[in-house]
């Protein structure tokens, strides 16, 4: 299907740099994307329910091996013990991946272990023992269904300030979105508190509708008939894929008319597999010099 979203210089820069996300059992997955990966890329590494210490750990040491940056996550709320928290970071050491991390607080409804929140894990002290460098943290554009914004925003601030008092370096990764209006406002309300961290915008690489909204759904993000008008899909069509094209497109023509916006990148949630999404990169970025993608 052609499309015809102008690929600017801005846009194809934003591109440039993107991070991704995979799973513990992703591992086959990211031997078929290597070659349309970047090396030096970061990837992500989930932290969820369905998966063992085994997995994450080897999914990191796959990440590692294939030349791209680990950045495992670290789910608060699933981890039952100090203890587990400093096996999962000897483990991830051992495969050279604790210089980056993901700290945020997951899914379960009440805490597992000693850790409640993602700032508690942080302010544990434990993570510097291990190596850690940097730390990414939750950002919410659209705000989070169990969570008040003031909230969000002050656990926001306190972890900013731990991690640099402590001299850890950050990132603010956020919940994927569809809409740029409420990211950008959200970039310009970050900035605003004094924040000046590099922003990793989430937003889902190509995958198919249905799957899109699925996700959107679980995940308390809007997604009505305006909204994925404006992202380039049809609520009245279910059966085809969506991508990113319009989505990046608009966010580097606001954030280049948005000098205030700082450091902004792309996280891409690779709901569709990671070989589609970076495909979806290459082909984008490459379009420029034809100024239209293709």
């Amino acid at each position: 299907m052609a499309h015809s979203i102008p690929v600017s210089p801005q846009a194809a820069s934003l591109v440039n740099g993107f991070s991704l996300e995979m799973t513990g059992k992703d591992i086959a997955g990211l031997e078929e994307a290597r070659e349309l990966i970047p090396q030096g890329t970061k990837i992500n590494v989930t932290f969820l329910g369905n998966e063992d210490l085994e997995m994450r750990v080897a999914a990191a040491k796959a990440v590692k091996e294939m030349g791209f940056v680990p950045v495992p996550h670290l789910s608060a709320r699933r981890l039952r013990s100090q203890d587990e928290l400093e096996e999962f970071l000897g483990r991830l050491q051992e495969v050279g991946a604790t210089e980056h991390v993901f700290a945020v607080g997951g899914d379960p409804a009440e805490p597992e272990g000693p850790y409640p929140d993602s700032l508690t894990v942080i302010r544990s002290g434990v993570l510097q023992r291990f190596g850690v460098r940097e730390v990414s943290i939750a950002g919410y554009p659209e705000g989070h269904p169990d969570i008040s914004d003031d909230v969000l925003w002050s656990h926001l601030d306190e972890k900013a300030l731990a991690l640099a008092q402590q001299g850890l370096d950050a990132v603010i990764l956020t919940q994927f979105a569809f809409d740029t209006d409420p990211v950008m406002t959200w970039i310009d309300a970050v900035r605003a508190r004094g924040i000046d961290t590099p922003i990793r915008i989430g937003t889902p690489g190509p995958a198919g509708i249905k799957r899109l909204l699925g996700f959107a759904r679980r995940f308390g993000i809007g997604a009505n008939a305006m909204i994925v008008k404006k992202y380039g899909f049809s609520l009245t069509n279910l059966m085809g894929t969506a991508g990113p094209d319009r989505f990046v497109s608009d966010l580097a023509t606001l954030l280049a008319d948005d000098p205030g916006s700082g450091d902004v990148k792309l996280h891409f949630y690779t709901f569709g597999g990671l070989a589609a999404t970076s495909q979806w990169a290459r082909e984008f970025v490459a379009a420029q010099s034809s100024g239209a993608r293709r």
